[in-house]
């Protein structure tokens, strides 16, 4: 396969995008944290304990999906840069790994927002008992 400088260079936007999301992702999930916890010191809920141990998960995989996500732009200029040096087949292998990296980060970011679905249910479960 032959890469040229505007293979890695269809990276960058997306990745930037994603980054971008995924740091607003973390500032409303620092934000909710901030906030239940400040509940859950005045009323010591068991439900919101288990928002925030929710949520302390999820902030611990978006971080992850922020590092793969820089990994694999860090691999697109080090492609970029491989193929201005005139290193074609290892700047080849740099790019697949930076896709790898991005395919990483993407089921990471898939994984939050599952969580984040039992998280809501967790929120919502007054609601069941209500109910009953």
């Amino acid at each position: 396969m032959e890469i040229t400088f505007t293979t890695p260079a269809l990276l960058f936007p997306a990745l930037s995008l994603l980054l971008l999301a995924y740091t607003n992702r973390f500032l409303a999930l620092a934000a909710l944290t901030r906030e239940l916890h400040a509940q859950y010191k005045t009323t010591h809920e068991q439900r919101l304990k288990d928002q925030l141990a929710s949520l302390q998960y999820r902030i611990t995989i978006v971080k992850q999906t922020q590092v793969y996500g820089v990994a694999s732009f860090f691999g697109g200029v080090l492609c970029t840069f491989l193929l201005f040096a005139g290193l074609n087949e290892l700047a080849a292998w740099t790019f697949g790994g930076s896709l790898v990296l991005m395919l990483v980060s993407l089921t990471l970011s898939l994984r939050e927002v599952m969580v984040s679905i039992d998280t809501l249910k967790i929120a919502l479960g007054d609601i069941d008992d209500e109910k009953k």
